[in-house]
């Protein structure tokens, strides 16, 4: 019916397998475009860069393009490098700089890389939603992905397709056809999770003696983690907090009560190392929600390789957030205090 909460949120967290495959065509057909920059760039770095949500993708892709290039890479928030950039740009050698923003007007993502151009430190590539938006216009690549366009303000579908963009890239840049398979797999395998794979996260959404939730994700993954911590705030306004699976026990698990859940993003090669983790969690009282391995409480088809399978880590999530928002009578559409676009008069004198 007219006006039902989250709607729209539900829409676009189920239709994301749709949208990915279109992310992917745009990138297939910009892909020698994108090896000749890559080729002519030779960066000695890569940044990425966003804000909010996109910050979050930015920490994930940066770590998938480390992995797969050799090329040292990390994710930052613009604001940094419009405040900061010293603190995040390489002193010397020429860095290919990636801001991403779904709206492709966020105010400090458009002033970061207009600085960024100024110094002229290297090449830039922007990913974006719409067309007509200022982002399309500022690199020397503008790759825009309208089937991602969303109605709701907390990013599902943006995100996700966005995400995967920077892995097709990534792999493309690496010259590794084989993880350009992978990825193309990743609509189809994520149908299926959306049909099977959510009954958990529905019944721990629901669940309101849950009253914190940790996430947990090492690699790539603490940039998932950190998006679905940011998830359950928005949508949900819900105590959560990301951490790297083993920094949890550095103090953190102190906060640990029978009304804690965590949610584990498990990796095959650091498996061992996280159910350690989890199992010390467990024994203190907490709940957990495992994502990833072909043992976990919502597992991953194993024949997805990484990093094509860590972009499916994203909807179990979503779907908690989603389900605890309405559980508490809250519109996962419309958060509290947030607007879908920040701009702003100023950001720095």
């Amino acid at each position: 019916m007219i006006g039902e909460p989250g709607r729209h949120t539900r829409a676009e967290i189920l239709s994301q397998p749709g949208a990915w495959q279109t992310s992917l065509r745009v990138v297939e057909a910009a892909s020698a475009e994108q090896r000749a920059l890559w080729s002519d760039a030779r960066p000695d770095a890569v940044v990425f860069t966003g804000c909010g949500s996109t910050h979050y993708l930015a920490v994930s892709a940066a770590a998938v393009v480390a992995q797969l290039t050799g090329v040292p890479a990390r994710g930052v928030p613009a604001s940094e490098l419009i405040l900061y950039p010293e603190t995040v740009l390489p002193a010397r050698g020429r860095v290919l700089l990636v801001a991403v923003s779904r709206s492709g007007e966020t105010t400090e993502t458009l002033e970061g890389v207009r600085a960024f151009r100024a110094a002229g430190r290297g090449e830039i590539v922007t990913l974006s939603c719409y067309p007509d938006r200022p982002l399309a216009r500022l690199g020397a690549a503008n790759l825009v992905f309208p089937e991602a366009q969303e109605e709701s303000v907390a990013q599902t579908r943006a995100f996700t397709s966005l995400y995967l963009a920077c892995l097709a890239l990534a792999a493309t840049w690496a010259g590794r056809d084989d993880v350009r398979g992978a990825l193309a797999v990743a609509p189809v395998a994520g149908s299926r999770l959306l049909e099977s794979g959510l009954a958990l996260p529905r019944r721990l959404g629901r669940d309101l003696s849950i009253d914190r939730v940790y996430l947990l994700g090492s690699g790539a993954r603490y940039g998932l983690a950190c998006e679905l911590s940011l998830k359950l705030k928005e949508m949900s306004l819900t105590h959560s907090e990301p951490f790297h699976f083993l920094e949890f026990r550095h103090g953190p698990k102190s906060m640990v009560t029978p009304s804690t859940l965590v949610v584990g993003l498990l990796s095959e090669s650091g498996r061992s190392a996280e159910e350690d983790v989890l199992a010390e969690l467990r024994a203190l009282g907490a709940r957990a929600l495992t994502i990833g391995t072909p043992d976990a409480d919502v597992a991953l088809p194993p024949e997805l390789a990484e990093p094509a399978s860590i972009v499916l880590s994203l909807l179990p999530g979503q779907w908690l957030a989603f389900e605890r928002a309405l559980a508490k009578g809250l519109d996962p559409d419309r958060p509290t205090h947030l607007d879908a676009v920040v701009r702003l008069e100023r950001v720095r004198d």
